[in-house]
């Protein structure tokens, strides 16, 4: 069995209210994050400190995304659009009215961006044109949470509705499963690092692993006592951590879905407040997390083989 030492490295303050996006880099040493302030900040793992204010925008920040390809930074800005932040100029490059909807997340895939918005339509995006290439309204209720799995070319949907929808992006995102297991929102997805797991969190708390042979469920658990708001893979993928409404991260073996710790107030000095977002670094292996308290931490993770 393993066991997980964890100690808390930094808290980052600045945000004037809670912190909703976070989001890695192309270049894993930086991170962003954006906010109910509409700040978005972007940060540096070998000077935490020093975040740098990268825009201001008049309303909140729900969702980030990164295009490696031409170094942008997508701000969701909602009830506005997409503003698009060049990275290299640290300035904003162009923006995009798209919709009066919240926008909960963001997902590039080659040159499309796909957009999932607050009315259940998925908007996709040009980034060449930087134009809306078409939209698709697949529910009544929100679209919360996407998830994209780049070598099967699919692209999951966690809706309001309690609903998974995945469509097949090579296919021209043509709709090739529904499932139907969570009791309410879904707010968290990621694939495996090897596609062949799709692991969902919802507001029911329960984490549930599904086969992308044939999505198919595997494995249910009661994961937290409040809603799963996000997890995130470690790179090799022998490890996921979820965060919660419930103001605690936890650590899971990705082959047996055992718990293997949790993160939390009483015994780390932990969040306060419910946690947002949360992504396991690919640059230096901490795990980053963001919260309703306005802070970012930074967690330094050792699993100890014993």
């Amino acid at each position: 069995m393993s066991k997980i030492q964890v100690k808390k490295l930094h808290t980052l303050t600045g945000h004037n209210d809670c912190i909703y996006a976070l989001k890695e880099g192309a270049d894993p040493r930086y991170f962003f994050t954006g906010a109910g302030d509409g700040m978005v900040v972007e940060w540096d793992l070998d000077y935490p400190k020093d975040g740098v204010l990268l825009a201001r925008l008049p309303h909140s920040v729900y969702a980030l995304e990164v295009d490696p390809k031409r170094n942008f930074l997508i701000v969701g800005h909602n009830y506005e659009g997409i503003h698009v932040i060049d990275l290299e100029e640290k300035m904003e490059s162009w923006n995009l009215k798209l919709s009066s909807a919240a926008i909960f997340d963001l997902k590039i895939f080659g040159d499309e961006l796909f957009v999932a918005t607050g009315d259940g339509v998925l908007i996709v995006v040009d980034m060449q044109m930087r134009a809306v290439k078409r939209q698709v309204k697949l529910s009544s209720k929100s679209i919360r949470v996407l998830a994209i799995a780049s070598e099967k070319k699919h692209l999951a949907l966690g809706f309001s509705d309690h609903s998974i929808q995945v469509l097949d992006l090579a296919a021209g995102a043509v709709p090739i499963a529904r499932l139907e297991s969570h009791s309410n929102s879904v707010f968290a997805l990621a694939y495996s690092p090897d596609e062949k797991t799709l692991v969902s969190g919802a507001r029911d708390a329960q984490l549930k692993f599904w086969n992308t042979a044939d999505y198919l469920l595997e494995d249910n658990v009661v994961a937290h006592l409040y809603a799963i708001n996000y997890l995130s893979f470690r790179e090799d993928g022998k490890y996921l951590v979820t965060c919660s409404m419930d103001k605690s991260l936890k650590i899971w073996d990705s082959t047996s879905r055992n718990l293997l710790k949790v993160i939390d107030k009483a015994r780390n000095a932990g969040h306060g407040t419910s946690i947002n977002k949360v992504f396991w670094s690919t640059y230096s292996g901490v795990i980053v997390s963001v919260s309703d308290d306005r802070s970012v931490a930074i967690w330094q993770i050792e699993p100890q083989n014993l």
